[in-house]
Formats: structure tokens, C-alpha cells, sequence
């Protein structure tokens, strides 16, 4: 069952990608997928290696110690959606945004690990995935926010030098 899990989930990944990167954004959402991708592996293998968290059934289990299905597809699509619907927002709206993510992943997990062996939390709750998934997207949406101040201000200085 847990494989046929982790199938579906790939799939449905691997199915949203062409949606996810097109349009005028593409290089941003780029961006987003990739830097999340590395902040979410960072995350994991230090909750891995720390043995809060043990991943059973995972892809290449002889390779990884995470589960790399969540941290560099699953997570990171999330990331550039909830960055692209909260891309204009002020912070009261980011904030209540965050939790159409955070709540539903936390409980999903807390779910998955009761039922299935996708999981094992050994010093984990699903407030630690709570506050691991706000910290990882408020960390990628300041990281785009920084990114575009930069390409803003390099547009203005080209526009000095012409």
C-alpha cells in the first residue's frame, strides 16, 4: 500500500510540473522549486540523522535516508503554488495562507504515520511539521522576496547607466 502511495503522489507531481512552469514567472518558480528542493532535503536529513524522523518505505532506500519524493518534488510544488497565490499579499493574508498548507500537511502526516509506514516519528508531532513546513515557506518567500528587490534594483541601475 505504501508504495502505491508514494506512486500516486509522484505522479501527481510529476503531472503538475509542466502547469507550474510557464508563463512570465517560470525563471521565479524555478527559483522557488529548486531553493525550497535544497532547504527541504536540509531539513529532513538533519531530522533523519537526529532520529526524529525515520522514513520505512522510501524511494532508493539504500541511497537516502529521506524520503526524496517529498523533499525535492512534493514540497517544493507546494512552495511555488503558495508563493504564487500569496505572491501580492500583505502579511496578515500571507500568514492565514500558510495555514491552507501547514494544518492540512500536519494532520495528513499525523494520519500517515498512525496508518501507514510511510512514517515513524520518534521525537516529532505534527506541531514540529507545523512549524518545520511555516519555517521552510516563510524562508523561500523572503529568499523570492529578496531575489526580486535585487532584480528590481539592477533594472534601476540599468536605466541610470543608459
Amino acid at each position: 500500500m505504501e508504495k502505491k502511495l508514494l506512486n500516486i503522489l509522484t505522479s501527481l507531481c510529476y503531472v503538475s510540473l509542466p502547469f507550474l512552469f510557464k508563463g512570465s514567472k517560470m525563471r521565479e518558480n524555478l527559483v522557488i522549486f529548486f531553493s525550497k528542493g535544497v532547504l527541504a532535503t536540509l531539513v529532513d536529513a538533519y531530522v533523519v540523522g537526529t532520529k526524529r524522523v525515520e522514513y520505512p518505505i522510501r524511494p532508493f532506500p539504500k541511497i537516502f535516508k529521506t524520503n526524496i519524493i517529498y523533499d525535492i518534488l512534493f514540497f517544493p510544488i507546494l512552495s511555488v503554488i503558495w508563493v504564487r497565490i500569496s505572491y501580492h499579499d500583505k502579511l496578515w493574508k500571507i500568514l492565514l495562507k500558510s495555514l491552507i498548507f501547514s494544518v492540512p500537511m500536519s494532520l495528513g502526516q499525523w494520519y500517515m504515520e498512525k496508518n501507514t509506514r510511510l512514517f515513524k516519528w520518534n521525537k516529532w508531532t505534527p506541531f514540529h511539521t507545523f512549524a518545520s513546513v511555516n519555517f521552510t515557506l516563510f524562508t523561500i518567500r523572503g529568499f523570492i522576496g529578496m531575489v526580486k528587490m535585487l532584480d528590481k534594483l539592477k533594472g534601476n541601475q540599468k536605466m541610470t547607466t543608459k
